[in-house]
């Protein structure tokens, strides 16, 4: 890849070609857990946030009715920041000149003009859709008056308010590495291999990243192996694409002996959602937005297919390692990531911990630096899908500057066969792991409680 190649791929500031290409997508604004005044006692009396997207600033507020408005930061009056107004319950004022603006950016009142002054209702900030989803705030930030697609009915959107858990974490890079590292097959056996198995037990809803000790699904002469120990041991994945019209479904398989075969049936929706089983019952639905062109928050949705999910517990296990209100991890280049140079030398491949592997992600993600240079890079056939997403995402950008429709769930036609998708990680027969594994996730999606309830809600449209 080119300098000029790279430099189209990871800028995303207003008038970039790419900026454009993911402006065509609902976007993750805030986690709604961010305006619950338990979480951040700040929000009780002023529901009020300062929120960065693309390269761009804005406010986020709630209103006293519960509608949330998303603005342009600088006031249309004279340009002071936004995010530091007075919330009064049924709009937002600038403090300079008293000028207040609701949800949809209406100027409401400009209490300093002469009375009878009819300059309030020619005012208008620009505002964004906002709406929310499984506990996430989604924005639209494409062109004024454009008509945003629907989410797509995924199961991370479908599924219930009790079996949805969402948090989020702040990445000190640009979101293509960040979604790249999540969409390899390959890096699993080595960034997060463990040098050393445990007894197997339920890993549960509460761990933060300890997948990879959990159960494989399915045994070998009537003995469940641990993820830990095939991973580590069958390190050359077998890597197929499947076009989805999401995006692609990503198949690696293991080989582990005759009649067996390790499968791992992952999900990459364009331009920057993974989706990966985290136990037989869970998935883990990652998107991944641009704060600006060298930081990027991730948004991961847990969705449950079987009880109901714990969220307290969930959120205390994951604030050990990311601390609210900005969703900062405690690790990061300026503690080496936590990095030990003995437990990498008995404990883990990396050095960095069992506990939380989303600082193994972390670590690969910031360590290339704030903007990947490309051009350095020697790729291989294990980077396969890595070559694939960007003529894809190469392939999008010319698309849209040239007034086309985006590609996957910016297409509106395309929403109704968006479901799913779905994830498995088992073990399987060796010539028959293809109709093993999509029986798997029929057998899932069977047993969840919500699933008929949701797709008949989904059937109409």
């Amino acid at each position: 890849m080119n300098a000029e190649q790279n430099e189209l791929i990871t800028r995303v500031g207003p008038g970039t070609p790419c900026g454009a290409l993911l402006r065509s997508y609902w976007q993750p604004a805030a986690l709604v857990d961010e305006f619950d005044p338990a979480l951040d006692p700040r929000m009780e009396k002023r529901p009020v946030k300062a929120v960065r997207l693309m390269g761009q600033d804005f406010v986020l507020f709630k209103d006293d009715r519960g509608n949330y408005g998303l603005l342009d930061r600088d006031c249309p009056h004279r340009g002071a920041d936004l995010a530091f107004g007075r919330a009064e319950g049924d709009g937002l004022r600038c403090p300079f000149h008293g000028w207040k603006f609701d949800v949809k950016g209406q100027c409401l009142e400009t209490p300093a003009e002469p009375t009878g002054s009819k300059l309030c209702e020619r005012v208008k900030q620009r505002s964004y859709p906002v709406q929310e989803k499984s506990g996430v705030l989604f924005a639209w930030l494409g062109a004024e008056g454009s008509t945003p697609p629907p989410l797509p009915a995924f199961d991370c959107f479908t599924a219930p308010g009790t079996h949805t858990f969402a948090f989020k974490g702040l990445w000190n890079a640009n979101w293509l590495q960040a979604f790249e590292v999540g969409i390899d097959p390959a890096h699993p056996s080595f960034l997060h291999r463990f040098l050393q198995d445990e007894a197997l037990e339920d890993i549960g809803q509460n761990a933060a990243g300890k997948q990879f000790r959990s159960a494989s699904a399915g045994v070998i002469d009537g003995e469940q192996w641990p993820m830990t120990r095939i991973m580590r041991e069958f390190a050359q994945p077998d890597i197929s694409i499947e076009n989805k019209p999401w995006g692609i479904q990503l198949t690696a398989l293991r080989p582990m002996n005759d009649k067996l075969t390790h499968v791992r049936v992952t999900n990459s929706i364009f331009p920057a959602t993974f989706v990966i089983p985290l136990s037989e019952t869970m998935t883990i639905t990652q998107m991944h937005v641009p704060v600006d062109d060298t930081h990027t928050y991730w948004y991961s949705f847990f969705t449950s297919f079987a009880g109901p999910l714990d969220k307290e517990s969930m959120r205390a296990q994951r604030q050990q390692f990311i601390s609210l209100p900005d969703y900062i991890p405690n690790a990061g280049r300026h503690n080496n990531w936590g990095f030990n140079a003995d437990e990498q030398m008995t404990q883990t491949y990396l050095g960095m911990g069992e506990e939380d592997i989303n600082v193994h992600d972390q670590w690969a993600v910031e360590s290339m630096g704030a903007i990947q240079d490309r051009t350095r890079e020697h790729l291989g056939s294990s980077d396969k899908v890595i070559m694939v997403n960007r003529r894809v995402l190469i392939k999008a950008i010319a698309t849209v500057q040239e007034g086309g429709i985006a590609p996957g769930i910016a297409d509106a036609s395309q929403s109704a066969a968006m479901t799913g998708p779905d994830t498995v990680d088992g073990i399987a027969p060796a010539g028959e792991w293809s109709d093993w594994w999509q029986e798997q996730a029929r057998i899932k999606q069977a047993n969840a409680p919500w699933k008929a309830q949701a797709d008949q809600q989904v059937a109409p449209a």
